[in-house]
């Protein structure tokens, strides 16, 4: 069996693959309310994209959004509208859904990446940011507010108020945004958090408040199902947040029941220089992986199955995590399989397209 066809167990989540779709932000939700094109977005997925679906970035309040198109989960009207996705990608699919739940912080009020990404004006329907310190996240957006006490406090609750929601539509797995610079990383991070408080300062400091909503959130969070993390490892900017630093994050989370982490970098601040290229985010999964024992995620740049065979065969990741390369391909799990020479899950419906039921076809 290869090692990307493997089963592994989260909790009492059995996964019958290694290969993850990965959250992908649509910017297409009004009021945060999930709709048509996610019926069909993740639908498909759900099919043959992967033994696990997350949704998109799904935010935990207004102000937490990226854009005003992103979906949310803080009411009951989001709620009931996540739910009738998920059920029908249960009906319909063969793979496990999970859920990502985010806040933007400072990154929060911009226009959608199509429209030009920048921050939106409160005159034009924006609105005031928060974060760790009042930093901007490039000295040309606004300045967010620093955070009281009593604004994290609230925030944490927000976030575990999501989580229960999240339960409740029946998503098996979570996964916590603490990456690509939305708030939980700005806390993490020495370029955007300058606090002098009990939250700011040594990384002890730095990892208080994401440590806290993790916990609070495993409470909630039902116990059988696994929850994770997604980090960015690195910032790309000099001074900011390392890989060792980040060893130190995941071993910390891992002692307070994290079950999985995945792997990313930078996001946190506009003066990263990013080195892109084919798998160029795997070393830092491979670095977290030898150092801390937790099942690891990678993601960047991953395109076809023998590179994502050899990730895992090389003991670099348990999982490989695909965005753009399973919407330029919805049934990347079963060519990865074909390839492989692997079987894998069917919806009835499409069984007969499955190459061993047309043989013939796939002969010279």
């Amino acid at each position: 069996m290869s090692q990307l066809f493997s089963p592994i167990e989260l909790r009492g989540l059995r996964l019958d693959n290694r290969i993850v779709v990965s959250p992908m932000c649509q910017y297409i939700s009004h009021d945060g309310l999930m709709d048509d094109w996610h019926l069909m977005h993740l639908g498909q997925m759900s099919m043959g994209a992967g033994g696990l679906v997350f949704t998109e970035a799904t935010h935990v309040s207004d102000i937490g959004r990226i854009t005003p198109r992103c979906a949310g989960l803080w009411n009951d009207a989001q709620e009931a509208a996540m739910k009738r996705v998920v059920d029908f990608c249960k009906a319909h699919g063969t793979a496990c859904l999970g859920i990502q739940i985010a806040h933007a912080g400072r990154k929060a009020s911009t226009l959608p990446p199509n429209a030009g990404g920048q921050p939106l004006a409160i005159a034009d329907g924006g609105w005031q940011t928060l974060g760790p310190s009042a930093v901007p996240f490039d000295p040309n957006w606004p300045a967010p507010r620093e955070m009281t006490l009593e604004d994290m406090a609230r925030v944490k609750g927000e976030f575990v108020a999501a989580a229960q929601r999240a339960a409740r539509i029946g998503f098996e797995i979570l996964d916590l945004h603490g990456g690509h610079g939305y708030l939980l990383n700005q806390f993490f991070s020495p370029l955007s958090n300058q606090r002098t408080d009990a939250f700011g300062g040594s990384l002890e400091k730095r990892l208080r408040y994401p440590l806290e909503v993790f916990e609070a959130v495993r409470a909630v969070w039902p116990s059988q199902r696994p929850m994770g993390v997604r980090i960015s490892a690195i910032d790309w900017v000099e001074g900011g947040s390392t890989v060792e630093d980040t060893m130190v994050f995941v071993q910390a989370l891992r002692d307070l029941g994290c079950d999985f982490v995945d792997i990313t970098t930078g996001g946190v601040d506009s003066r990263q220089s990013i080195k892109v290229g084919r798998g160029y985010q795997v070393p830092f999964a491979r670095a977290v992986k030898q150092a801390v024992d937790i099942p690891v995620m990678t993601v960047g740049m991953i395109v076809d199955p023998l590179q994502a065979e050899g990730i895992l065969a090389a003991g670099e990741a348990d999982f490989v995590m695909l965005a753009r390369g399973v919407m330029y391909d919805p049934r990347w799990a079963w060519h990865a399989a074909h390839a492989l020479k692997e079987d894998i899950a069917y919806p009835a419906q499409y069984v007969r397209c499955q190459p061993k039921n047309w043989r013939r076809a796939f002969e010279d």
